[in-house]
């Protein structure tokens, strides 16, 4: 890729969510033109840079020639998201040697079309998108554990909830570990250990998108569904251990009275 700009040099960028996981070992018939994160060749103009976690990021690429893209790609995708349901996020990247790197009115201004400068803003869009995308889900959450908490207040019974309960504790979980596992969200991407010069450029966009706010957030979130979760499931199980005992009580109180009228009236 050519570091020869123009400062009026103008690249669109947006972030997809395509689904749970992108199997990229198995990547074939298109053009590899970086590694860490994984850049490639869009047939029909642009690139694009895609994630394990389930993202894609593409630069220059037109919607016909993102969905031709996106077919090729279809045997890689876990757990697909609909065309439909993409979660979005968008960048507007300028060149300009003046500005050098940097943010503003939502802009990002770099100094050339380095393909490291590109990967940088791609992997803080990628999480900026997944994070929304996450931000979503846990909304969600909420809204559906809620009547549960406020059913259990009311009647004092709940019995029928706990796989829904044990449903909202999986998924809390699940949500943790694609978020601090797969992708890492929080950290720094492996192409800053191998060029350290963008670490600015990494941070300032760290800011500008709130990634460590917003994930402090979000587990803030996840812990509160999770012990709700948690609490409700375990006043469940003592009910049906209290339930248990008094069924025990009744059995013996039955054992003892058809003792004792055998013993009066034999």
């Amino acid at each position: 890729m050519s570091d020869d700009t123009t400062p009026a040099q103008s690249i669109k960028a947006h972030a997809l969510v395509l689904g749970d996981r992108l199997h990229l070992r198995q990547l074939s018939q298109v053009e590899v033109l970086a590694q860490n994160p994984v850049m490639v060749d869009v047939s029909g103009g642009g690139f694009a840079v895609l994630f394990r976690f389930g993202v894609a990021v593409f630069f220059d690429v037109a919607p016909v020639a993102q969905s031709a893209f996106l077919k090729q790609l279809e045997h890689l995708i876990r757990d697909p998201v609909s065309e439909d349901e993409f979660e979005r996020d968008d960048l507007e990247i300028r060149i300009d040697p003046e500005r050098g790197d940097s943010v503003e009115g939502g802009i990002l201004y770099i100094s050339d079309r380095n393909t490291g400068r590109l990967q940088v803003a791609a992997d803080i869009l990628a999480k900026s998108v997944l994070l929304s995308s996450y931000e979503a889900r846990i909304g969600a959450a909420f809204e559906r554990i809620e009547p549960l908490a406020k059913t259990l207040k009311e009647s004092g019974r709940g019995a029928r909830q706990d796989r829904e309960l044990v449903r909202h504790i999986g998924e809390t979980m699940l949500i943790q570990h694609r978020m601090v596992g797969r992708a890492q969200v929080g950290d720094k991407p492996e192409i800053i250990w191998e060029h350290p010069e963008l670490e600015r450029l990494f941070l300032r966009l760290e800011q500008e998108y709130e990634i460590n706010e917003r994930l402090t957030n979000q587990d803030r979130k996840l812990e509160v569904i999770s012990s709700t979760a948690e609490t409700l499931l375990e006043l469940l199980q003592n009910q049906r251990s209290l339930r248990v005992e008094w069924y025990i009580v009744i059995l013996i109180v039955m054992e003892l009275a058809i003792s004792l009228y055998q013993l009066l009236f034999r």
